[in-house]
């Protein structure tokens, strides 16, 4: 569902590590922190619904830090669990910079963001030309092998190319900075490039030769 008018310049900030949401894209998570059940109660009041999905960095005193660039996502379903968790699924809408993080007025944190620059986010799907798709599974199949990682590979065959790219980047297990760069690609092409440079570097082994 498209939103309507400005994007606002507050939203909630959920940090995460690992936690990758990539516009149009969907990201299901539970909530039972009781914190973000306050942040979920107060989301589903507003006309927007948006959650920031931001990656907590370790600074360099070793106080977690907030990566510069998140990504919002708006709640399109929830469910409540018989324990209290709450199951929600978050649609991605834009990538934000965060601003001034805003702390104490609620039990979660806050963030001023700014939207600027990310206008495709909101746009159509994006398209990458140079995409070699057999090239792209071949390597594909030789890293899920090595990582011991399943999927429907006929769903991906058939898959448009920036919902493969997108949905790769968001499910393989790589590092918290790895995933943060492939959410600050400026490009569909550029995120695809770094996700097979991540793929090949895992099938280094740490040794610099390519496992088969």
């Amino acid at each position: 569902m498209k939103l309507h008018g400005d994007l606002p310049a507050k939203i909630p900030l959920f940090p995460l590590p690992g936690a990758l949401l990539l516009p149009r894209t969907r990201l299901p998570l539970q909530i039972f922190e009781p914190r973000y059940l306050a942040m979920l109660e107060d989301v589903l009041k507003t006309p927007e619904r948006l959650i920031g999905m931001i990656l907590p960095r370790p600074g360099p005193d070793g106080e977690p830090r907030l990566a510069r660039i998140g990504s919002a996502g708006r709640v399109t379903a929830f469910s409540e669990t018989d324990d209290g968790r709450y199951m929600i699924t978050l649609a991605g809408i834009s990538r934000f910079r965060l601003g001034r993080e805003i702390s104490g007025f609620a039990p979660y944190l806050c963030g001023e963001v700014n939207w600027d620059g990310f206008a495709r986010d909101r746009g159509p799907s994006e398209e990458d030309p140079g995409f070699d798709r057999a090239a792209f599974l071949k390597l594909l199949r030789r890293y899920f092998t090595a990582e011991q990682l399943s999927t429907d590979w006929e769903s991906l065959k058939e898959a448009e190319d920036e919902l493969l790219i997108n949905s790769l980047a968001m499910l393989c297990p790589f590092e918290p900075e790895d995933k943060q760069a492939l959410l600050e690609a400026p490009s569909l092409q550029t995120r695809r490039e770094t996700l097979v440079t991540l793929m090949e570097f895992a099938l280094r082994g740490g040794d610099g030769e390519v496992r088969q």
